[in-house]
């Protein structure tokens, strides 16, 4: 529930070392071609490594409306071989990317640049449409010997190249790609353009049929255009740069539209939640100076009540709380009923001290939106401090079911389990913690002083599945 920890080197080789097991005792090899349990059990296993090494957005209000976003455009694609999951990244590059098995994430980054929710979709629609028409795939069948190897290889160097932002980063990651197969080649890293061209297509039939705005699609690429990310100079890895906004692809894509009915091109979008998403990406995630000088740059007088709050939250990273505190009480006197703005005032009252202050507005928000992990997060703090620890432990719970892998959650919801006098499933949670904050030496250790306390089948099913993911996360650290 903090700002993300730094993304972590160790993702390409941890990739490898999760799938390697499986490949010396199958001697590497799934068959000529992979089917879609294949798939989805690939995608599962990526998913899990992604989580534990990439900064994952825990925000309920933006993951929650990303998938919404996620949701609708899938809606345009039906039948959908897969069930598709999303999640949001920390990351600033304006970028998406979607892996085989239906699993989609969406950088911070685009959802800041993005100035409407068609845009934003159409991004999401193009790297859809890569993983229902199997491009990855069918490429790696291309191969004859499918290795799972080979594929980690593949995906841990994209993911390396992502996570790193940087030419060394994304060059190790090329060069494993090749490395870890064997007969892997650099045409396994490029998308073709016949596989472009079909995810364009195919991506925006799916937008039109999802109600969104055909031109939210070459718009976003010209918005990677003008950011000149993806240009011959860089290094990011081909199979991201899925989207790049050339003037090709913007060209026949503004062409097919020119041909569609008016009432598509007509479309409007409310964008206004997308704009209080932002907000809070800007404030929380960008650098703190860059944040705060997209507010200077505005006139106050222009200023809505999330304005004030983003200044708000900018101020109160950069310690000037003086100054924070008048953001939050013209956020306030503007509009006292909005969600955001009593979620994110009680929040600036805890950190500053004044619980008191906090309270009632951390109780407002949370009743306002009961899927808001950051309200009950706070509050359930507030709680714990002032030893009403059964409230506490409710409410962390109903955090960590909404946020399930995230190590502060689970630090807290420990803590107030042992405080009310739950030893046992405070030392559970306190394990995972280690778990998910890659601590395994606390995890093991609370999960001994678990076991010494367990009495009952169910809390010995609870200490194996814990074992488990123990086991699995220690792969990833040797």
């Amino acid at each position: 529930m903090r700002t993300p920890l730094a993304v972590l080197p160790a993702l390409l080789a941890a990739l490898l070392l999760v799938v390697a097991p499986a490949t010396s005792a199958r001697a590497d090899l799934l068959g000529d071609k992979l089917t879609l349990r294949d798939e989805n059990k690939m995608g599962r296993e990526f998913d899990t490594i992604i989580r534990s090494q990439m900064p994952m957005v825990g925000d309920t209000y933006i993951t929650d409306y990303v998938a919404e976003v996620v949701t609708r455009v899938v809606t345009g694609k039906r039948p959908m071989p897969y069930q598709i999951k999303s999640a949001v990244i920390a990351n600033p590059l304006i970028n998406a990317f979607a892996i085989p098995g239906g699993f989609i994430y969406i950088f911070t980054g685009l959802i800041q640049d993005v100035e409407t929710e068609s845009q934003l979709a159409g991004v999401v629609a193009h790297e859809l449409a890569h993983v229902s028409q199997r491009h990855v795939v069918n490429r790696l069948e291309k191969q004859k010997k499918i290795s799972l190897l080979s594929t980690a290889g593949i995906l841990a160097g994209v993911l390396l190249g992502v996570a790193t932002g940087g030419s060394s980063g994304a060059a190790a990651g090329q060069a494993l790609m090749i490395g870890s197969s064997g007969v892997a080649t650099a045409a396994m890293l490029h998308y073709s353009q016949e596989d472009e061209r079909e995810a364009d297509q195919v991506g925006m039939n799916s937008l039109v049929k999802a109600g969104y705005n055909p031109e939210g699609m070459p718009q976003t690429f010209e918005i990677m255009l003008k950011n000149k990310w993806y240009d011959s100079s860089s290094s990011m890895p081909s199979y991201l740069s899925t989207h790049p906004g050339t003037e090709e692809r913007i060209g026949y894509l503004n062409d097919r539209i020119a041909r569609m009915p008016t009432e598509f091109t007509t479309r409007k979008d409310d964008n206004t939640r997308l704009k209080r998403v932002q907000v809070l990406v800007r404030s929380r995630m960008s650098p703190a100076n860059t944040a705060l000088a997209y507010w200077d740059d505005m006139k106050q007088a222009d200023y809505t009540a999330m304005d004030w709050v983003g200044r708000g939250v900018t101020l109160e990273r950069l310690k000037r709380i003086e100054e924070a505190q008048k953001a939050f009480d013209s956020a306030l006197a503007m509009d006292r009923n909005d969600q955001l703005v009593v979620r994110e005032a009680g929040i600036f009252y805890f950190k500053t001290g004044r619980p008191d202050q906090a309270l009632p507005l951390l109780q407002q928000a949370a009743i306002m939106n009961q899927r808001d992990a950051m309200a009950l997060f706070y509050l359930a703090r507030l709680q714990a401090e002032a030893k009403q620890y059964g409230q506490a432990a409710k409410n962390m719970t109903k955090v960590n079911e909404l946020v399930p892998e995230d190590w502060e959650v689970h630090q807290h919801l420990g803590m107030i389990l042992g405080e009310s006098g739950d030893a046992f499933s405070g030392n559970l949670h306190l394990a995972y913690s280690g778990v998910y904050s890659m601590d395994l030496g606390k995890a093991r250790r609370y999960m001994n002083q678990a076991q010494a306390l367990a009495t009952t089948e169910a809390q010995k099913e609870q200490l194996q599945q814990l074992s488990e993911t123990i086991k699995t996360r220690a792969a990833l650290k040797k």
